[in-house]
């Protein structure tokens, strides 16, 4: 047989390859809206997982929550992704209670409504300031976060990482969708979720071949946004709706598992089509 040839073999179901039995996660921005979901999707699978944010009182609710789904499948670990020894502390102390770590899942993330001063406002009034926040939670946490687990997610057998980019991380934003509206994508927004992807990319050959690196891109997710922006963003939609969080489950489902055993480097686009134009 010649070097690459792969032996063939008896195959498994799809149970099986999705099944995430005895792996630990982690996930970063794991009290927000997708970090919910990303719970919620491993842990239904069977992984435990640990729960990072800031907020370590909703960190615990959340860890609380995962655990009513199946038991001591959860900690929390609060952490404030702006400080690097923070960041890197928060590894090692996920890292010892999971016992090692197979998955690290980054949702944590500046988006488009939160009240960062210089943040949502008109291009030529945002601030250095709010650039530099966002490029520290929403792209060099990220980098750090892999940086300090590589050791673990490479001796895992099964590493799985997955960084969640933004469809302006693609395509440049449409003002249009937000006038008569306080929302807005600022450039530090877009910027940081096009570093993302390229992240994905960079990492997934440096972490070869035993850690698989890819990246999710949701569209817009319904969150009561003022209604004349969600008629507009549904109206250029191709399937005609914004996404829930649930949409995302399958997603994560897809890239935990040995379902993509073979797939690293992609970008995987949860965006009911809205990129396709």
């Amino acid at each position: 047989m010649t070097k690459g040839q792969v032996t063939a073999t008896a195959t498994r179901t799809l149970a099986d390859l999705m099944r995430l039995s005895g792996r630990k996660a982690l996930i970063t921005g794991g009290t927000g809206h997708v970090g919910v979901a990303v719970g919620e999707a491993l842990v239904e699978l069977g992984a435990t997982v640990a729960v990072l944010d800031v907020d370590a009182a909703r960190c615990q609710e959340r860890a609380d929550a995962l655990g009513r789904m199946r038991a001591r499948s959860a900690v929390a670990i609060p952490c404030d992704l702006r400080d690097e020894q923070a960041t890197r502390g928060a590894i090692h102390r996920s890292i010892e209670w999971l016992g090692g770590l197979d998955i690290l899942v980054h949702c944590a993330a500046y988006v488009g409504t939160d009240q960062l001063p210089g943040w949502v406002v008109p291009f030529e009034q945002q601030t250095v300031d709010a650039w530099d926040a966002a490029m520290r939670v929403n792209l060099t946490s990220a980098f750090i976060m892999v940086q300090e687990a590589r050791t673990m997610l490479d001796a895992s057998g099964t590493g799985s990482v997955i960084l969640i980019g933004s469809t302006y991380g693609l395509v440049g934003p449409d003002p249009r969708l937000y006038e008569g509206t306080t929302m807005g994508t600022p450039a530090g927004y877009a910027a940081s979720k096009g570093g993302v992807l390229q992240l994905t990319r960079y990492l997934s050959t440096v972490l070869a071949p035993r850690v698989r690196v890819n990246a999710i891109t949701p569209g817009g997710i319904w969150r009561n946004q003022p209604e004349a922006f969600h008629q507009r963003y549904v109206s250029r939609t191709p399937l005609g709706r914004m996404a829930s969080e649930e949409d995302l489950k399958g997603a994560v489902a897809y890239l935990a598992s040995d379902l993509s055993a073979y797939v690293t480097g992609q970008n995987l686009v949860v965006d009911g089509g809205w990129t396709a134009w």
